[in-house]
């Protein structure tokens, strides 16, 4: 999920190789007299430094001992001067000198001709056009692919398959709640079709201008985020044909070895979680291998003194780095904190524990810090191990931590008890510092910034009413209701702020202070960018409590976007919620597809569709499934451990 400009696009939350020929100039057949000049002047050094290197670097061959009877061995040099041993200089005693002699004289010999040789070769090179030249490099670029290839495709250790329920169907008895749901299937083709006309293989799509779009999240290259993205959306709906197409593009494509600097966090949660999600739902294998070899291209990121991971890393150099705008140049909480459950699925499929070690590396060494009034800072410095600015959000920078603490323990079949109890700890510390009710009656959910309390709420934030009600079974000291019902409180002050509009769709952020509840105060915070947090929140909500208001309040969500949000080239964000003209911002999200509408489709469809005993959704709804981990060594079970 997404925040604009140069902020990690998400607080919670390849184009093939260059095959192509060398740049010559076209007008001319052969290569000129001074380029040949050159080369052979470029040669002629090599040639010499190659003998000069042979004749004064230490001869190797006489650093062999001999076993001939007369104790024939390596006798260091000793300088009388100083007493000193110099390992550089070595005597050689005995009667085999003379054979030693006439193997150097034999080697020389060998190098000479081999040295004469490349020589002839290089001349023959010179000689040939540039065409024959350009044939041979490309025949060699051919050879190099071909190898990587059968490198990248090598088969993964097969693994048993977890118990999979209720990857189809959902089909609701209710006409009218069946009409709403095929109208949401039909907004998903819309949006997935004209990005298959406008914005193929790009990253996101700009339906008024009908072309591809991206942003610095996913470095220069054309990766398809919005394939990968919503490739699971398309098979729960029953939209194969669709699937196939991105499937192929997927197979034929995406490709990660790219001179390319790309965030961790989103391709973590987009692609790796896509394409794991796929896998799972469809068992086609490419979706598995694909997301293998994406992790291993983030493994470098985690290469610092605290092992926690940078921000970005270069999918080709590994090199990484942090956020320019982040506190002292610290990696961000709702980042590194938002790996676990991708990074679990990657061992259990591969048997590498490496992705396991890493995440749990992170978890132990957050377990050892002191926390202000028990809250996270959402800011770690990755070199010194401390924390930044002492700055606490569930909204953007901070939120997907906490979810994916939850996460962790329903992923492993509640058997990880040490994710509960950071998340139960993690809660009570948010509950008690963050949590305010403002004179109006509304529950929300502030920000902690240097010991004040600023009283405002981002749409980010409101994923949290799903987060407490998905964690109500199983909380502490019997509080489930308690928990359920804060969060129904936080689900009602989020419509709210959707209520409070023009459009009915809510701002960026909103303020509670004084007579201002739930409304944005700054334009720069009137914006919606197709955001699907409040939907995810009323779903979790009709799921535990089959309340009628969530699907009703969930549909107002739907008619509004398709109203203000829908253009002929597919759906846009509107840059002011406020005003009833509003102004296109011409971005369709990739988490669009993959989050808004499936969590309005899950809405509006039976429970038997995605089963929360049976799937736990990762932070940008890619559904991945419960591992029931008892007999593994990935289990946060301390008995098993």
């Amino acid at each position: 999920m997404t925040t604009p400009a140069l902020l990690p696009l998400s607080g919670r939350r390849i184009p093939p190789l260059n095959l192509g020929p060398p740049s010559f100039p076209h007008h001319r057949a052969t290569l000129r007299l001074s380029e040949k000049f050159i080369l052979l002047l470029i040669l002629s050094a090599f040639i010499t430094l190659c003998f000069g290197a042979f004749f004064f670097l230490p001869d190797s061959s006489k650093h062999k001992r001999f076993d001939l009877g007369l104790e024939d061995v390596l006798i260091p040099h000793v300088d009388a001067g100083k007493g000193a041993k110099n390992p550089g200089v070595f005597l050689i005693h005995g009667p085999d000198e003379h054979r030693h002699r006439e193997e150097e004289e034999r080697l020389r010999n060998k190098i000479r001709a081999d040295h004469e040789k490349a020589l002839e070769e290089a001349k023959e090179k010179l000689r040939k056009s540039k065409e024959e030249i350009r044939a041979e490099i490309q025949t060699e670029k051919n050879k190099v692919v071909q190898e990587m290839k059968i490198k990248e495709n090598k088969p993964l250790p097969p693994v048993p398959i977890p118990n999979l329920v209720g990857i189809s169907g959902g089909d609701p008895e209710d006409n009218d709640i069946r009409e709403k749901r095929e109208k949401i299937k039909e907004m998903m083709k819309h949006a997935w079709d004209n990005y298959r006309t406008y914005g193929w293989g790009h990253n996101e799509l700009r339906p008024i201008a009908r072309k591809g779009h991206s942003t610095n999240i996913f470095g220069s290259s054309q990766m398809g985020a919005t394939i990968v993205d919503a490739l699971d959306t398309l098979y729960i709906m029953g939209l194969h044909d669709e699937f196939l197409d991105g499937q192929r593009w997927i197979e034929d494509n995406l490709d990660f070895s790219v001179n390319s600097e790309v965030s961790v966090f989103e391709v973590n949660i987009r692609f790796i979680g896509g394409l794991l999600a796929a896998y799972y739902l469809s068992g086609e294998e490419i979706f598995k291998i694909k997301a293998v070899q994406l992790a291993e291209k983030l493994l470098p990121a985690f290469n610092t003194p605290t092992g926690i991971p940078w921000a970005m890393v270069n999918l080709k150099s590994g090199v990484g780095r942090n956020w320019g705008w982040a506190s002292a140049g610290s990696s961000i909480l709702a980042e590194f904190g938002t790996l676990h459950m991708e990074f679990v699925h990657l061992s259990y499929l591969t048997g590498d524990l490496v992705y396991y070690k890493k995440v749990m590396h992170i978890r132990k060494l957050l377990q050892k810090m002191d926390r202000p009034n028990g809250l996270y800072p959402n800011y770690l410095n990755p070199r010194t191990g401390r924390w930044g600015q002492y700055h606490t959000s569930v909204g953007g920078l901070g939120d997907s931590f906490y979810e994916y603490l939850l996460k962790a323990w329903l992923m492993s079949d509640k058997t990880d008890h040490e994710a509960r109890k950071m998340y139960d700890d993690a809660i009570e510390a948010i509950e008690k510092h963050l949590i305010k009710k403002s004179r109006g009656g509304l529950i929300f959910i502030g920000e902690w910034k240097n010991g004040h309390l600023e009283k405002k709420m981002g749409h980010l934030a409101c994923f949290a009413g799903g987060m407490f009600a998905l964690g109500a079974d199983g909380s502490r000291t019997d509080k489930a209701g308690h928990y359920l019902e804060l969060g129904a409180e936080i689900a009602r002050t989020c419509h709210e702020s959707y209520d409070r509009t023009a459009l009915k769709l809510g701002p960026e952020s909103f303020k509670f202070d004084g007579a201002v509840e739930a409304v944005a105060v700054r334009q720069a915070e009137k914006y919606y960018i197709l955001r699907p947090e409040v939907i995810e929140t009323y779903w979790y909500l009709w799921r535990f409590t089959h309340d009628p208001r969530y699907r009703q309040w969930g549909w107002e969500a739907a008619l509004a976007i398709e109203k203000y949000c829908r253009v002929s080239g597919g759906f846009s964000g509107v840059k002011d919620v406020y005003s009833s003209t509003p102004t296109h911002d011409d971005v369709q999200q990739s988490f669009f597809l993959a989050e808004t509408l499936k969590y309005l489709y899950l809405l509006f469809s039976g429970d038997d569709l995605l089963p929360l005993d049976h799937w736990v959704f990762n932070t940008e709804a890619h559904p991945l499934p419960v591992l029931h981990l008892a007999n593994t060594t990935l289990s946060g079970n301390p008995a098993v451990r």
